[in-house]
């Protein structure tokens, strides 16, 4: 993990980067808020560990700084300053996380981490197209070829699955299990019935078809 370490302080900034490195991460230092704000916004770290005393900038503005010019990289706040008003500031400025001193550098070393894996999680796609079809998952909402198209929830849910599942054969227990939530295979016709009422709404006067049945094995939506 590349970590960008903003701290005034010689002493604890050795501690720190002694602590951190020998763990596997890369550790740069800025001695105060107006090379750390510079730094940061070149870019290159994957979190930001941020005091609040600092001199020449101090961390609350430096990080409102970096989260108005759209400078996203996950970061801690590792400060004396515990009071409650203090860690709810700090969160408000744009920090992810909030640590006070004295603390456990496993407890640390465990945050920093947790920061790490939520920032590297890929976004969730909000539009799912195929041809001229789109899903916006935002305002739930399906059109095709610029026409609206109305969908019950449920329908809607069955589309977007299948949209996920661009090109691939989804069986009938995958649906049953994924979009419908039953973890045993009944004896219900309702994955059949919603896709004849899904293929009817998105298909039927649009060329071409979208929605495939393979008989015996399941569903595909592909321009195919």
């Amino acid at each position: 993990m590349r970590i960008l370490l903003i701290e005034d302080d010689p002493k604890a900034a050795a501690n720190l980067r002694a602590g951190l490195e020998p763990e596997g991460h890369q550790v740069t230092v800025a001695p105060d808020g107006r090379d750390g704000l510079l730094s940061a916004a070149a870019g290159g770290f994957d979190v930001l560990i941020i005091d609040r005393m600092l001199p020449l900038l101090d961390g609350l503005t430096l990080l409102r700084t970096l989260r108005g010019a759209s400078i996203h990289t996950p970061a801690l706040f590792l400060t004396a300053m515990g009071g409650l008003d203090d860690r709810l500031e700090g969160l408000r400025a744009g920090g992810d996380d909030y640590l006070v001193k004295p603390f456990a550098f496993e407890e640390l070393s465990a945050r920093l981490i947790a920061l790490n894996r939520r920032s590297a999680a890929p976004p969730k796609r909000t539009k799912l197209k195929i041809a001229d079809l789109e899903l916006d998952r935002l305002s739930r909402t399906v059109q095709r070829a610029g026409r609206k198209i109305e969908l019950k929830p449920k329908e809607f849910e069955l589309l977007e699955y299948l949209l996920l599942h661009q090109g691939e054969v989804v069986t009938r227990t995958m649906l049953l299990e994924d979009v419908w939530g039953f973890h045993f295979v009944p004896q219900t016709v309702i994955v059949e019935a919603h896709i004849s009422r899904l293929r009817g709404k998105i298909d039927h006067g649009f060329v071409p078809p979208l929605i495939h049945t393979y008989r015996g094995a399941g569903y595909k939506i592909d321009v195919a």
